[in-house]
């Protein structure tokens, strides 16, 4: 009947499944192709030979393989076995010799496909159905310009576009063949997720190839097989649902707000306070909510202000979009306006620093020290002189430059300033904590008052000090700009400042296990995760304790010369900075290692309560993996309500077990800057923060890999003070896909010395995290795949 649906294909290996679509796809060509099986090249070598000239005329040819354990249903085996391109008639039978070799012991009725190279080839790569991360239908399409699809599929370069099922836009004009293809493809073979090879070529490849009239460009399939998802894939309409969604919230968040400074934002998981490095970028529901509980819904903006910032408080700086947490960009902004700044120059200068933004969003992990001016600097009137092309001109200039003076000179002159009060507030936390537990208490009222204390004694002092923290490294950045310091000055006094963590080697290598442990064991890689065993927890996962490791070496301590403090007072002068030398040498230690104590301080009362949850849903007949998918809130009910807590705590799980569910099925930009990003966005190219001036080449090694972590570059997605258990190796570099210039690591790998590149971005840490053997040149920022 001419009305029926064709047949379903099926996937038949490369070579057969090649065949089937050759003529049959509209969207796409498939080059003429000669194969036969291996025992037909082992009864009749010259047979086989004869066969590629005469169906494919003169070389150079691609010799593939087409081996029956690759692109079939049941497994792809992509890239497990061998083809050689560039293939003359003089090579082609050690060529086919090779490939059969790759097959290790062939099957008689493996095949081996020959093909004509394609000329003139524009782009190529390889595109999917389906995100085989999240398992959810979006197009995925990465691809290189040139012939070496091999670049790609090795995870070597390429760019990536990224686009859901049924967005309502157009991909870009060149991608949009390859994506018609993946539909087409999907229709053939009954919507079974599809992985493809593909390559564009200049339009007269027709002419060259087949005889045709084609014009622009030509697409080429080049393979195509099942692409094995790990859980059935999402269906469309529900994705499309759930983007619609975040879409329109998205939309609603970039409009004006009566009291907010600046027209537009953006949403970004670096900016600010890092969600992505602190609790990743999809975190189970109850590390969210308490990150959110205890820094993003309030505590953030209480501490901007009361360190003389606009006043944001009531303004949650962390919105999610089903789990997917993001800095509101705009509210970051405004919050570090110095609150005596008039009004109209402030809204321009928040409008100024979103612009920047969306300009160069490979700034977005670095805006307080690249696009926002938050504290004075030594080297500030020189850094404002880019605003001359924004429109703000010299008295303007000076007026942003007075009010952080003000605002700066309130934190570094000597005396008892705010974050001296921040530091006192630090003691205290520590000795409510000891009370606390020393107290006949039931576990709810700890678990309340452990967070509570957390949130008072901890996360708000914590962030008054990490401000001053900040504060001291762009001052000590500015002594360099200036000359009064070298870089290797800079990274002497950065290997002086005497952090916790520095403590901790020299602890692991002097103190015995106990002591040890009862000083360190709160700390648990992912502050945040109830699922992360902490030290005390776990410590054969996290030390070696079958012999000490060697001592560090002693800090050096750094000391200005006499001329280097003659230089800074003259320069505090000159910039009207009220403190002295020796003063402000003594703020900047200070102030770096005081931010890193005090987050060691409250990530105690943290890990405690997250104990204390875990042991109080076990006695209701939850484990520790359940209890990770509750909301903190249902914890803040118990304490106050006369609630059922079976019931109210076994809502909370489900609830959070299926919102998770549609965490793990989304995907979305690092910077979201337009609401149609939410539906189609290609991945960026990071720009990684480079920490020392170092050089190594080492191989590479993941931070589960204990055997293999000395002497080793290590890759981890974040890290935060509970992965400093990696520094008792003696590990030869560190690569992370997400932390800021001033993040934990970043100051631990400067105070180590330690060559080092955090915030690489997802696609480069993909990228380097997959290789064999790295070579990291900080100095000249870049990270080579060598195996």
């Amino acid at each position: 009947m001419s009305g029926a649906a064709p047949a379903p294909c099926a996937y038949a290996g490369k070579a057969a499944t090649l065949a089937l679509l050759r003529g049959r796809l509209r969207s796409a060509r498939v080059a003429p192709l000669v194969c036969f099986s291996v025992a037909a090249w082992r009864a009749d070598r010259a047979g086989c030979l004869a066969r590629v000239p005469a169906g494919l005329g003169r070389g150079p040819w691609i010799v593939r393989s087409s081996c029956r354990r690759e692109d079939a249903g049941a497994a792809s085996q992509a890239g497990a076995f061998l083809s050689l391109a560039d293939v003359d008639a003089a090579g082609l039978a050690r060529a086919v010799e090779r490939v059969v070799a790759s097959y290790g012991a062939p099957d008689g009725a493996d095949e081996v496909l020959v093909q004509p190279m394609l000329r003139r080839v524009l782009r190529s790569g390889v595109a999917f159905s389906h995100d085989p991360n999240t398992c959810a239908p979006y197009r995925v399409v990465n691809w290189t310009e040139g012939a070496d699809t091999s670049l790609v599929t090795a995870g070597a370069g390429g760019r990536t576009w990224q686009q859901a099922a049924r967005a309502p836009l157009a991909p870009p004009r060149p991608l949009a063949p390859v994506l018609a293809l993946l539909e087409e493809l999907l229709a053939l073979f009954a919507g079974a997720p599809v992985d493809c090879e593909f390559a564009v070529t200049a339009a007269d490849q027709d002419r060259d190839q087949e005889g045709g009239r084609g014009r622009g460009e030509t697409l080429w399939l080049l393979q195509a097989r099942p692409l094995l998802l790990a859980r059935p894939p999402e269906a469309e309409a529900a994705q499309a649902e759930r983007l619609q969604r975040i879409h329109d919230k998205v939309s609603r968040g970039m409009r004006p707000h009566p009291f907010l400074m600046g027209g537009n934002t953006a949403y970004g998981v670096m900016p600010d306070w890092n969600p992505a490095e602190i609790i990743g970028v999809r975190p189970l529901p109850l590390a969210l909510s308490l990150y959110r509980d205890l820094v993003t819904d309030a505590i953030w903006a209480y501490q901007r202000h009361n360190y003389g910032y606009r006043n944001l408080r009531s303004f949650p700086l962390m919105p999610h979009f089903f789990g997917l947490p993001y800095i509101d960009v705009r509210l970051s902004f405004n919050s570090f306006i110095p609150a005596d700044l008039d009004d109209a120059l402030a809204g321009r200068l928040v409008d100024h620093y979103v612009g920047r933004l969306l300009a160069e969003p490979a700034l977005h992990d670095k805006v307080e020290f690249d696009i926002v001016f938050s504290c004075y600097t030594l080297d500030l009137p020189q850094r404002l002189r880019r605003l001359d092309a924004a429109g703000f001109g010299a008295a303007e200039q000076g007026a942003i430059a007075d009010s952080l003076r003000r605002l700066t000179n309130r934190i570094v002159q000597p005396g008892p300033g705010c974050w001296r009060q921040d530091a006192a507030k630090i003691d205290t936390l520590e000795l409510r904590r000891r009370t606390l537990l020393a107290a006949p208490a039931d576990p709810l009222e700890r678990i309340y008052w452990l967070l509570e204390d957390a949130k008072r004694y901890g996360t708000l002092p914590f962030a008054g000090l990490a401000r001053a923290g900040f504060i001291a490294v762009q001052i000590l950045q500015s002594l360099v700009a200036a000359g009064v310091l070298s870089p290797a000055d800079y990274d002497a006094f950065n290997a002086s400042a005497g952090t916790v963590a520095g403590q901790m080697a020299r602890d692991r290598a002097a103190l015995p296990r106990a002591a040890f442990l009862a000083r360190y064991g709160h700390l648990r890689p992912g502050t945040y995760n109830i699922l992360s065993p902490r030290y005390d927890e776990a410590p054969e996962l996290y030390f070696d304790w079958r012999q000490p490791p060697r001592p560090p070496a002693p800090d050096a301590p750094f000391t200005p010369s006499g001329a280097q403090l003659r230089h800074v007072g003259a320069l505090l002068e000159t910039h009207g900075l009220r403190t002295g030398p020796a003063a402000l040498f003594d703020f900047l230690r200070q102030a770096i290692a005081l931010r890193e104590s005090a987050k060691f301080a409250f990530t105690r009362n943290l890990s405690d309560a997250l104990a204390l949850i875990g042991d109080y849903g076990a006695h209701l007949g939850h484990s520790r993996e359940d209890m990770a998918y509750c909301d903190i809130g249902v914890f803040h009910e118990l304490h106050v309500a006369a609630a059922e807590p079976a019931r109210l705590l076994r809502h909370s799980i489900d609830a959070g077990r299926a919102r998770h569910a549609e965490t793990l099925a989304t995907s979305l930009p690092p910077l979201i800057t337009r609401p149609d990003q939410v539906w189609a966005f290609e991945w960026p190219a990071s720009s990684p923060n480079f920490i020392t001036q170092r050089r190594v080449v080492a191989p590479v090694a993941h931070s589960g890999q204990r055997g293999r972590l000395a002497g080793a570059i290590v890759c981890i997605p974040h890290a935060d003070p509970g992965f400093d258990w990696l520094f008792a190796y003696p590990i030869a570099g560190l690569v992370t896909a997400w932390g800021g210039a001033n993040s934990h690591m970043a100051i631990r790998a400067g105070e180590l010395g330690l060559p080092a590149v955090i915030g690489a971005g997802e696609a480069l840490y993909r990228r380097w995290s997959g290789a064999a053997r790295l070579r990291i040149d900080c100095a000249g920022r870049v990270v080579e795949v060598l195996a």
